[in-house]
């Protein structure tokens, strides 16, 4: 009977039916459950990327807001998410409901690097563990204490010198920045800091900073919604597992020379006293050389590329609005000096400074959609069901662009940040996000943008090079980077 049937069955017949199978079975498998919250209409197999924009996806998603309303689903290839804007919903998931959004979720590109380790990709009581190990670790090497100052300082000169010595000529800036930032998280994790003209060095952030970009292309975010097709097929996202490859094997190379001169009774950094932690108990699930390696890799990658990006966008925006500059300055000559270097401490008398740097994160808006979370059990926010192991984002930009918030949110102001003369702090500023998961560095991250601002403002006046109109527009990978670009630093 089966094979009087199989036969009858013509080619033509059997495709329809399977195609029919498939498109009954994808909506099976995505349709959304009761009380979700509103989500525009969805294409089969591809969900909602095609209301997307991977270049200008901070555009896309003020037009879905406008739409949906500040809370809405999508789904991009199998992967449902749920996307919240507003200083009260995004404050809604991140901390009064922040226990029920704790989690990272296992999104293909990330889950293939991270493995679901490390400190930023890891949950539950692992990053727990890690979180409250490497908090403690990098403040018993001075974060937060005048020793840490101290290396940021010293930072802060071979900066200095390495502008001098461009002698007024156009030049990027990027990597010099780059290596100046990751100096200071490299003396408290590798125990020593990095020549600006060492290749190998070099070649590293190199491969970092081309991986950060790639994370931003139509392959890379393809690769998200269907890894099974994609691993097989090439494109950027094969870069990004190549460069971090090379990435992982360098860690694995500083942690063996770790372990070539290790003394267990004397911790030089933050590895010594991770092999301190792997030796107290050999079989841990927590404590690993393989979440060593991870940690490091976090540390590494997130100690450097944001704050760095910030740099980069603060000398940018100098050189593009003059006249705030010149105040900055004028600041910098009356309560520091030319004679000493910048400290902490000057902050507190620099309120336009300060404000200046808390603007130039605002404007610049580094993680536009934070990092993502997942939902570790069926909850509700804003009335809507919110199935476990939905993936949670919170937009970010529309805290720091909030137009009800903001008097120019379009526009780089300063006068953002100051009341009466006085630096005000503002609720809606998340540049380092907010609840339990909020940013590990932000007190080193903050002591930096301060030091290195105040100290190359001291020394210089940044100006586009002659017959130059320096773009603002941004590049967006795993951050909101600025376009590359040269300038000329001039000697006050």
């Amino acid at each position: 009977m089966l094979h009087f049937l199989w036969d009858s069955i013509s080619f033509h017949t059997l495709l329809i039916f399977l195609v029919v199978f498939l498109f009954v079975a994808d909506y099976m498998k995505n349709r959304n459950p009761k009380n979700f919250p509103p989500t525009p209409w969805r294409l089969p197999f591809v969900g909602h990327m095609y209301v997307m924009d991977f270049k200008d996806p901070i555009s896309s998603v003020k037009k879905l807001t406008k739409k949906y309303g500040d809370i809405f689903g999508m789904s991009m290839g199998s992967m449902k998410l749920v996307l919240v804007s507003g200083m009260w919903l995004v404050k809604e998931v991140l901390v009064n409901q922040g226990e029920d959004f704790l989690e990272r979720p296992e999104m293909p590109i990330n889950k293939d690097i991270f493995s679901k380790m490390g400190l930023i990709s890891s949950s539950g009581h692992l990053w727990k563990a890690q979180r409250r190990f490497t908090l403690t670790t990098l403040r018993n090497f001075g974060l937060g204490k005048r020793s840490v100052e101290e290396r940021i300082q010293e930072e802060c000169r071979f900066l200095v010198d390495a502008f001098k010595d461009e002698q007024e000529n156009p030049f990027n800036p990027q990597f010099t920045l780059t290596n100046a930032v990751s100096n200071v998280i490299c003396s408290l994790v590798f125990g020593n800091r990095f020549d600006y003209h060492d290749k190998d060095f070099q070649n590293l952030l190199n491969l970092l900073h081309e991986m950060i970009i790639l994370h931003g292309t139509i392959t890379a975010q393809l690769y998200n919604s269907f890894p099974s097709i994609m691993k097989f097929l090439p494109g950027a996202h094969q870069t990004i597992f190549k460069n971090w490859k090379l990435l992982d094997s360098y860690m694995k190379e500083q942690i063996n020379k770790h372990k070539e001169d290790w003394n267990p009774s004397e911790s030089r950094d933050y590895i010594d006293s991770y092999l301190q932690e792997i030796a107290k108990d050999k079989d841990s699930d927590t404590f690993q050389e393989e979440h060593l390696i991870a940690c490091t890799l976090d540390l590494f990658f997130a100690g450097t590329e944001t704050t760095s990006s910030t740099l980069r966008w603060a000398l940018l925006f100098m050189a593009s609005y003059p006249e705030i500059q010149a105040r900055v300055q004028a600041e910098i000559d009356a309560v520091i000096g030319q004679a000493r270097q910048p400290v902490l401490e000057d902050r507190n008398n620099m309120p336009y400074t300060n404000a200046v740097i808390h603007e130039v994160q605002r404007k610049a808006n580094i993680v536009p959609f934070n990092v993502p979370r997942v939902a570790v059990k069926d909850t509700t926010v804003d009335g809507f069901f919110i199935p476990k192991g939905t993936l949670m984002m919170t937009n970010i930009t529309s805290v720091m662009f909030d137009e009800n918030e903001w008097e120019t949110p379009e526009t780089f102001n300063p006068e953002h940040f100051l009341k009466d003369g006085k630096f005000w702090k503002r609720e809606f500023f998340a540049a380092f996000s907010m609840g339990k998961r909020a940013c590990l560095g932000e007190l080193l991250a903050r002591s930096e943008l301060f030091l290195f601002f105040t100290s190359l403002l001291q020394k210089f006046t940044f100006q586009p090079p002659p017959d130059t109109t320096l773009s603002l527009q941004p590049v967006m990978g795993i951050t909101m980077a600025p376009q590359p670009y040269k300038i000329c630093a001039v000697p006050r």
